[in-house]
């Protein structure tokens, strides 16, 4: 039998780990949506029973609605069970026949995970949606994980500008998908197809984020939802009964009636205009911004291969003038990589300047 002093001090160095360990858990389940799950179960911990956690949406709240939602996306469940992490979360992107043409978009997309620094893994987390049959065929050739979301606007197969009537069916379409996928209870990192990937993302993704988003034009502060300007084209979104809500809002507000019948049409430029308020009204959506010194495009071109995780080919018109200037980066950074860890350090490489994209701006606002 042991000796009575040596159990009371086990007993008070449990007490005291517990003691420390309470503050810590409570910070950690705040964070999440469902704070009196957590409390009882900070309280189940105390007791012995610890169980696991879980801040993805509320089903059980939600599941008319996410049934809808299923109904609208057949084979979506399954699909996402495979492609998932561990965490629930998948990468999604989208194209069209023309985006997923070879030697367009979606293989220099597809590339740059293979050249990237230790990120070929995360292929098998991304999901493709396809929004014609030519996309849907040349995915199903390329990759592991396609879905067919069909869009029924006219042209949506050819290579849509940037605010063109296809173009705005599209991403429309793409915001009614994510919302199931919320609903269902999974995160997601959308990423559009003219990114291409070189580094682990999600080491800049806020643990405590509802919302992680780039921008065009980064402030300096990361939660500033004011002064820094979104960028749709690539953004990480935790499951949540908030964020599902935030996602209804954002696609309602299409619709919403605007002084003079102006304002933006585009889903960019209406998250834009509903972005304070979805941080400082009662949903309270902890919105970050993502800097452009890692999430870096050529609207504001930082020019750093050292620290870059993506590039984006924003401010930039066309589809060939964007595969043409984000060639000339892949093929910067796999000539960084080939560099010895001495040679990378002394050579302060930067990327060549997107000249054709940059042309394009000029020509377009004459």
């Amino acid at each position: 039998m042991g000796s009575p002093h040596y159990g009371a001090r086990v007993s008070h160095s449990a007490s005291f780990l517990l003691g420390a360990l309470l503050p810590a858990l409570l910070l950690f389940f705040l964070a999440s949506d469902r704070v009196s799950e957590q409390l009882s179960s900070i309280a189940s911990l105390a007791n012995g029973s610890p169980h696991q956690q879980t801040t993805h949406a509320n089903l059980s709240t939600n599941g008319s609605a996410a049934e809808k939602e299923e109904e609208s996306f057949p084979g979506l469940v399954e699909l996402l069970s495979k492609v998932a992490m561990d965490d629930r979360t998948v990468i999604i992107t989208l194209v069209n026949e023309a985006w997923s043409a070879e030697g367009s978009l979606l293989d220099l997309f597809r590339g740059s995970f293979h050249d990237g620094e230790g990120i070929a893994h995360l292929l098998n987390h991304t999901l493709i949606v396809a929004v014609d049959p030519g996309a849907m065929a040349r995915c199903v050739a390329v990759h592991p994980h396609c879905y067919f979301l069909e869009v029924t606007a006219a042209k949506v197969s050819s290579a849509n500008r940037f605010m063109s009537k296809s173009f705005m069916e599209l991403v429309w379409a793409k915001l009614s998908l994510q919302q199931c996928i919320l609903q269902l209870g999974y995160n997601y990192l959308y990423t559009d197809v003219d990114i291409v990937w070189f580094r682990d993302p999600f080491r800049h993704i806020s643990l405590y984020a509802d919302m992680a988003i780039s921008t065009d034009f980064f402030s300096g502060d990361p939660d500033d939802a004011v002064k820094n300007a979104p960028n749709t084209g690539f953004y990480y979104v935790k499951s949540t009964n908030r964020t599902v809500e935030m996602l209804r809002r954002w696609r309602a507000a299409r619709s919403l009636p605007r002084p003079g019948g102006g304002g933006p049409t585009n889903d960019q430029g209406i998250f834009n205009e509903i972005k304070a308020g979805l941080v400082a009204g009662e949903l309270q959506i902890r919105l970050v911004f993502l800097d452009t010194v890692f999430f870096d495009g050529f609207c504001r071109f930082h020019g750093e291969i050292d620290k870059v995780c993506t590039m984006h080919a924003n401010c930039c018109i066309g589809l060939e003038t964007k595969v043409h200037d984000l060639r000339n980066v892949v093929a910067d950074w796999k000539n960084y990589s080939n560099l010895t860890p001495p040679e990378k350090t002394g050579a302060q490489l930067k990327w060549r300047y997107p000249a054709e994209c940059h042309e394009s701006i000029k020509t377009l606002l004459g």
